[in-house]
């Protein structure tokens, strides 16, 4: 070969090697525009009219077969069957979405097809949401930034797209990596001190911003047009509550980063055995016998200071409800609840007084945890009921409807020491006959987090469950296990936590934590400093009371109120919201003529 021609080969192979693509930018067109054909269209073949009944296509399911279209070999008919195949037995109006979709990549396309779409969003967002995929969502905002209505929809559309295909292919080409999707690098020296083009990295360990400012530019900018802003939204919840993007690594990172910092220089304390909450046991499980006339003696035990009324209000609803007995610790005196308590025989009524402190030879603790914790322990080891709930004054067991308690309890398998009753929080509104109506978390009803923006499309993304209140249940125990510690949320033996928990569903334990705005707002300065919203210190995630903080500080009082409105307030869009996603009980508690029916006219003067 001359030396001429051997060296322009191998300059030309040179120079392929210095672009990513050969060719260079023409070879990038031609190949995106071949794929931009209009589709084909045999006789009697037409894409949906303009004014498309949507109403009907949501009731019409789709054949894979797609039977409608008989023999043709059309460019539209391969693309029609190919996705009604893909939504065989789903409606045709999801089908329909994806038609549009396809028609609008291409060059060109039947005049209303834009306008068919915009449509479909402007009056279905709502159902397209509930039934399609992240993967379709992101071709919906791909579209909507070719083929927006105005500026804002096709500037967000676009933004998002690119955001969206850059993030595919860089989690594709991590697939590869030694580490999977959830797991952050560790921290180490960097392999090189510049990014390509030479761009500076993100600051991972210290104040970058770049990730808070892309992504919340876009949430603002998307939700200024009624018709994209749900995409934008619920996109976007989607890509921060994933645990398998760079957005959530880089933030494990700056987290251990930033407790690396704080650790520095403190001296290296010895390792510490594992921790009885992380070490897990099986229990053995006791069985007492009851007689026949009594075949399940259940009963509860609380540590309470509270409002003489809801003292009342909780005894009479669980005795009414079948307990055996009540072991009620107050944990300051009140002398009218106390007498109108121990007139009842099946009520034992403790008052935590100095006294009783000095009789447990040790001192007041400091905590209201730590007290609950000791007298539900006490109780436990001197009731004479066969079952044990640890419950607060503000909670209340749901049974399933057309159960007893003795029923649910019968349903526990024999080698389970007891079983856990998910939370149901209390709505501030009642339900439609005027009773009390709960809420459930997404977890309870078999959804993934993504729901919680859709319900609370505010504040979701950031409420464990969707609640204000715990999520974490309450436990009912067989008695008689010596040694047993029993907790709020847990129990323990032998210094591990007792795992052979049977965890009931259709079952609730209703929690009235934030039943009223006045009562929320009461509470809110106790619960911040010293209860449930005290932000724990090894905590590195955002919690709620980080998000009540900046509610307040952002808008005050009136945003506060429309926060608590959002998650708690039980009008008529939280209720249709949380319905269409079965996490809306209807279940009256009927408190006022239990009261009357366990302690008869005394108890009139607190209704």
């Amino acid at each position: 070969m001359p030396y001429r021609r051997a060296h322009g080969i191998l300059r030309d192979m040179s120079e392929q090697r210095k672009t990513t693509y050969p060719g260079g930018f023409p070879a990038i067109l031609a190949q995106m525009e071949g794929r931009r054909d209009p589709f084909s269209y045999h006789e009697g073949e037409a894409l949906a009219p303009l004014d498309t009944d949507f109403a009907a296509l949501k009731q019409q399911y789709m054949l894979a077969e797609a039977p409608e279209l008989g023999d043709s070999r059309s460019g539209y008919a391969r693309k029609y069957r190919a996705l009604a195949e893909e939504f065989a037995g789903r409606s045709a109006l999801l089908h329909l979405h994806g038609v549009l979709i396809a028609h609008l990549r291409r060059r060109s396309q039947p005049a209303h097809t834009a306008a068919l779409f915009q449509r479909l969003w402007a009056e279905e967002a709502t159902y397209l949401m509930d039934h399609l995929d992240a993967r379709w969502l992101v071709s919906a905002a791909t579209t909507f930034g070719d083929h927006g209505a105005n500026e804002l929809q096709r500037s967000v559309g676009h933004a998002l797209s690119v955001l969206f295909g850059m993030m595919k292919l860089y989690e594709t080409e991590r697939l590869y990596a030694a580490v999977t999707p959830d797991q952050p690098h560790p921290w180490r020296k960097r392999s090189s001190p510049t990014l390509a083009m030479e761009m500076d990295a993100f600051a991972v360990g210290g104040a970058g911003g770049l990730d808070v400012n892309m992504l919340g530019r876009l949430w603002q900018q998307g939700s200024q047009d009624e018709v994209i802003a749900p995409l934008v939204q619920r996109l976007l919840t989607l890509l921060v509550d994933d645990d398998k993007t760079v957005f959530r690594r880089l933030h494990i990172m700056r987290a251990r980063k930033a407790k690396q910092r704080q650790e520095a220089g403190k001296e290296v304390k010895p390792q510490r055995a594992v921790p009885a909450d992380k070490r897990k046991i099986i229990a053995p499980v006791p069985h007492r016998q009851s007689s026949q006339s009594s075949p399940c003696r259940w009963g509860t035990v609380s540590l309470i200071k509270a409002p003489t009324r809801d003292i009342l209000a909780f005894a009479a609803y669980h005795l009414d409800l079948g307990a055996h007995h009540l072991h009620i610790y107050l944990d300051e005196p009140d002398e009218t609840a106390e007498v109108l308590l121990r007139a009842h025989p099946k009520i034992t009524v403790t008052i935590c007084d100095g006294t009783y402190w000095n009789a447990q030879k040790k001192p007041r603790m400091k905590t209201h945890r730590m007290r609950q914790v000791w007298v539900a322990t006490q109780a436990y080891n001197v009731t004479e009921c066969d079952w044990l709930a640890h419950v607060d004054v503000d909670e209340f067991i749901l049974p399933e409807a057309g159960k007893s308690v003795d029923q649910l309890l019968a349903e526990v398998p024999d080698d389970h020491l007891g079983l856990m009753l998910q939370s149901a929080d209390q709505l501030a509104a009642p339900g439609p006959e005027g009773g009390e109506a709960f809420k459930l978390t997404h977890l309870a009803a078999g959804h993934k987090r993504a729901v919680l923006g859709q319900i609370y499309t505010s504040f979701g993304s950031h409420l464990p469950g969707g609640f204000i209140g715990h999520i974490s249940g309450k436990l009912i125990l067989r008695t008689g296990l010596d040694g047993l510690r029993f907790g709020i949320h847990a129990c323990h033996w032998q210094a591990a936590q007792v795992e052979n928990i049977t965890n009931m569903t259709g079952s609730y334990i209703g929690h009235a934590h934030a039943a009223s705005w006045s009562q929320f707002r009461k509470m809110l300065e106790f619960r911040l400093t010293r209860g449930s919203y005290q932000r724990a210190e090894d905590n590195d995630r955002l919690q709620l009371g980080d998000v009540i903080d900046l509610v307040l500080e952002e808008g005050g009082e009136d945003a506060l109120r429309a926060f608590y409105e959002e998650v708690n307030g039980g009008g008529p869009e939280l209720r249709a919201a949380l319905a269409r996603h079965n996490m809306l009980i209807d279940q009256p508690l009927h408190l006022e003529a239990r009261m009357i029916r366990v302690f008869g006219n005394e108890a009139k003067v607190f209704l």
